[in-house]
């Protein structure tokens, strides 16, 4: 019972880092249907400018990740941690590495960012934003279906998280990760985005589900993205173990505080 009190009053003190939570993923909404219009509506001077439906996916991909190592490199990416989704959150909620009170309002946080953000970008872009074309950056199957969109999420996130753990946890590289991050998040929206819209991200693409009343294969990105993070996590752990993750945080080196269960002092005993 002591230790319930504890837990639930140290959540009362981290209500800043759910609030950045929200903007973190908020900013990420923001950020792809401005670039999404930009890049995609046929009334744009960009997408009139770039014939070439790659090349604009390309750019996309080059400006989402940016706009993902500019959020985790923030002040407010820093202090949460960036996960912007639930399924990271999950994630480390499985490692052990963030107290289940935490996880639930940085969950419930992050669904709260992404539909916030897509209602920002509705006031700010206007009907532009719903055009076929861009249909307000909605995530759903390709052409090759829903079975493929449902392997392609599940193996895009595998990838992503096992490779951020590793990157993360590793002394020597450590720093590096947020800009691993947006790399991975570039690369798969320019070759995976055709299968699946490339989410990752339950939070996203509801966010973008909401604005579009658009419901189609929801499922997908609620089941896919949090069963291929969670795996990567086991899989990490079988080479690892509990020991090798130090903390939640995908950019910890700064002096930001952390509401995790942190262990990040002892990463270079880690290598």
């Amino acid at each position: 019972m002591a230790t319930a009190r504890l837990e639930t009053g140290a959540v009362a003190l981290h209500w800043p880092e759910y609030l950045l939570e929200a903007l973190n993923l908020g900013l990420f909404m923001l950020s792809a249907s401005i670039f999404g219009t930009l890049l995609e509506h046929p009334g744009s001077s960009l997408h009139q400018a770039i014939e070439s439906p790659f090349a604009r996916r390309a750019l996309m991909g080059v400006a989402m990740g940016l706009t993902a190592v500019g959020i985790i490199c923030s002040p407010a990416g820093k202090r949460s941690g960036a996960h912007m989704n639930p399924a990271v959150t999950l994630t480390y909620l499985s490692l052990g590495r963030i107290k289940s009170a935490d996880a639930a309002f940085y969950l419930l946080f992050q669904f709260l960012g992404g539909a916030a953000g897509m209602a920002l970008a509705i006031l700010a872009i206007g009907p532009p934003l719903g055009h076929s074309a861009v249909n307000y950056v909605v995530t759903e199957p390709g052409p090759a279906g829903v079975a493929a969109a449902f392997a392609a999420e599940f193996a895009i996130s595998l990838l992503l998280m096992l490779i951020l753990l590793s990157v993360s946890n590793s002394s020597a590289l450590t720093r590096w990760t947020p800009f691993v991050a947006g790399l991975l998040v570039a690369a798969f929206i320019v070759f995976e985005a055709p299968v699946s819209g490339m989410s990752m991200n339950p939070a996203r693409t509801f966010g973008s589900a909401l604005a579009a009343g658009q419901w189609r294969a929801l499922w997908i990105y609620f089941v896919a993205p949090p069963l291929g993070m969670l795996a990567a996590g086991q899989l990490y752990l079988l080479r690892r173990g509990h020991r090798g993750v130090f903390c939640a945080k995908l950019h910890h080196h700064n002096s930001q505080r952390c509401i995790f269960r942190c262990n990040y002092g002892a990463i270079h005993d880690g290598k």
